[in-house]
């Protein structure tokens, strides 16, 4: 398998090559030459596999530089927390993401990373520097994964004040390898400073630089296994087809800000994985609903909103999934509906939720729930419904207070990073400024 630049003006590289620059060199994202299927013999015994050996089917697919068994053991390496499906209601299904180090959905592919980067460059003797761009949950799911990892630097840029204090607190107070970086501006412009620093050919060469971000594929393609496991899971709770011998398909509703999940997801669907429909569910920065209403993609600055990690005003996995469909608008639409939720809806779905069935959800699960009630409603989407639930609740408390009128115990990770002294280093939203930190 090799993955080329959505442009085409760089060669086709290896997963390798595409690990370790994170971006190409005509500062466009890798994609894979081709979407491989998943074995019939797969998808017929979907059911009796473990997570960790569907992400050595589905990963093997797209790794074939790294042998089948030590794929298997990165992965077992990697993900040593459960990713379980819960039913909260008869149509209703959430797929929960947040029972790893960081209580959110990014430690599944940070963590995968790390691994397998840990054991290329186990192999090579070699070191790298890794800068990481982050609206909320990628910084600490990133720090953690690396964190104490040999041969390997991490800068974790974040918008200063646009992150929750526990958030910051789990990217901040490691120390070590790990590097936090305080951004005076917004998300975007920590994107920005790290796109630019990716396509600076003396300073990649310099520090042996890539990203962790869900550009890398590093962090995307372990992402895809969570969606076919899913559906295994569905399948041993509901059976593999319905009354009338039909194969259940669910449709997947997933909270997006910077598109990497709902890629993921499109990929799972593109290699065969039985998923009916895809909704984008977005806060109130709705720059791709309204591209997939109008035909016409207008970014903008974020805006900032209490499901922080989904303030996105241009994300870039847009990009993978346009090059998907051919860069065909219609073909998009097509296939993936896509709905805004409000802060003010977001609130009240966390309250309604709650009192229907005593589970709390964080704010950008909450996105994902409202847009899939809306849209079982309005018939746009039929069940079974599965949404990816990203974070746990306790990472967001001032949110959840304000929705159910009382506080929820956090769990003891996260108080203990509450105890920690802050190490952050302050920065402009200015590329000289940071190339000179990462040069220095």
């Amino acid at each position: 398998m090799k993955f080329r630049s959505i442009v085409g003006k760089s060669p086709a590289v290896t997963f390798r090559e595409a690990l370790l620059q994170g971006m190409a060199p005509d500062g466009s994202l890798y994609v894979p030459e081709r979407i491989p299927p998943l074995p019939a013999s797969c998808l017929d015994q979907l059911r009796f596999h473990s997570l960790h050996t569907l992400g050595q089917e589905v990963l093997s697919l797209f790794i074939d530089e790294i042998p089948s068994e030590d794929l298997l053991q990165i992965v077992r390496k990697a993900w040593t927390f459960p990713i379980p499906l819960v039913q909260i209601e008869s149509d209703l299904f959430l797929l929960e993401l947040f029972h790893g180090p960081t209580l959110a959905f990014k430690d599944v592919g940070a963590r995968f990373m790390a691994q397998v980067l840990s054991y290329l460059l186990g192999k090579e003797e070699r070191r790298i520097t890794i800068a990481v761009a982050t609206s909320g949950d990628t910084g600490s799911a990133v720090a953690h994964g690396f964190f104490g990892v040999p041969h390997i630097e991490v800068f974790v840029l974040y918008p200063s004040g646009k992150i929750s204090r526990l958030q910051e607190q789990q990217m901040t107070t490691l120390g070590g390898n790990i590097h936090a970086i305080e951004v005076d501006g917004t998300f975007d412009d920590c994107q920005r400073l790290v796109k630019q620093a990716l396509t600076d050919e003396e300073l990649v060469r310099t520090r042996n630089l890539t990203t962790a971000n869900s550009i890398n594929l590093g962090r995307l393609l372990p992402q895809i296994t969570y969606y076919v496991w899913a559906v295994a899971q569905l399948q041993r709770m509901i059976g593999r087809t319905s009354s009338d011998g039909v194969v259940q398909t669910p449709s997947v509703v997933v909270p997006s800000g910077n598109f990497g999940n709902l890629t993921a997801a499109l990929y799972a669907g593109s290699m065969g994985a039985p998923i009916k429909s895809f909704v984008a569910a977005t806060n109130a920065n709705d720059v791709v609903p309204e591209y997939l209403k109008s035909g016409t993609y207008t970014p903008r600055p974020s805006v900032q909103t209490y499901s922080n990690a989904m303030d996105v005003g241009d994300p870039s996995n847009l990009a993978r999934l346009q090059a998907l469909y051919g860069f065909d608008v219609g073909r998009i639409q097509r296939d993936i509906e896509a709905m805004s939720v409000s802060d003010d809806e977001t609130v009240a779905e966390i309250r309604q939720t709650f009192e229907r069935t005593g589970r709390i959800l964080d704010p950008h699960t909450a996105v994902g729930v409202s847009a899939a009630r809306r849209m079982l409603a309005a018939g746009r989407i039929s069940s079974p419904v599965i949404v990816t639930a990203t974070a746990h609740p306790a990472k967001f408390p001032e949110v959840v207070e304000k929705a159910l009128g009382k506080q929820i115990p956090l769990p003891s990770a996260l108080e203990q990073a509450l105890k920690l002294p802050k190490q952050s280093t302050p920065l402009p939203a200015d590329f000289r400024a940071w190339r000179g930190l990462l040069m220095g």
